[in-house]
């Protein structure tokens, strides 16, 4: 599963932390470089999103589980931005890895949207794709982790305040 939900120190630290959530590694998706660096990430030119990897075991947390936080840990309905932090970089996207998940995940953005709309949001900006065919290309190494590294760093994660209805669907 990769997620990307604005920066990606804050995202990963929420993963984490959720257990049944065995790996998490932060990187760029979705692009046209190949190996890009931060810094080149960071100029908008190169198409990729900051998105955390989530390698987790489904027995002790849920794909839905992990929608329900993935949706409610940011504002989807922000284009291209997460609070200060703006650029394509930084846009709302799920890279999913099955058929299933593809199918769960839209699922579960028309199920918040219905939420969202009923509370005056935008629509959801939110890119769903397929990871199959798109790279995922492992950050530099003072990324990952970031913020056990440095628990006062940087976390700038603006949600919707919104939660995810208790009816969900199934994964």
């Amino acid at each position: 599963m990769y997620c990307a939900t604005g920066c990606f120190w804050g995202a990963e630290r929420r993963f984490w932390n959720i257990d049944g959530v065995l790996e998490t590694s932060v990187g760029y998706m979705g692009g046209t470089a190949v190996h890009p660096t931060y810094e080149q990430v960071c100029t908008g030119t190169t198409g990729h999103a900051e998105v955390v990897k989530i390698v987790f075991d489904d027995s002790k947390v849920t794909y839905q589980k992990l929608l329900e936080e993935f949706w409610t840990m940011h504002d989807p309905t922000s284009l291209n931005r997460q609070g200060g932090d703006i650029g394509t970089q930084y846009r709302s996207a799920l890279f999913t890895t099955t058929a299933q998940q593809h199918e769960t995940a839209i699922q579960s953005r028309n199920i918040y949207q219905g939420v969202l709309t009923g509370e005056g949001f935008d629509e959801i900006t939110t890119e769903i794709l397929a990871a199959d065919g798109i790279q995922y290309f492992f950050a530099e190494e003072y990324h990952q982790k970031y913020l056990q590294k440095n628990p006062q760093g940087y976390d700038c994660h603006s949600s919707t305040g919104i939660a995810y209805p208790t009816v969900g669907v199934s994964a």
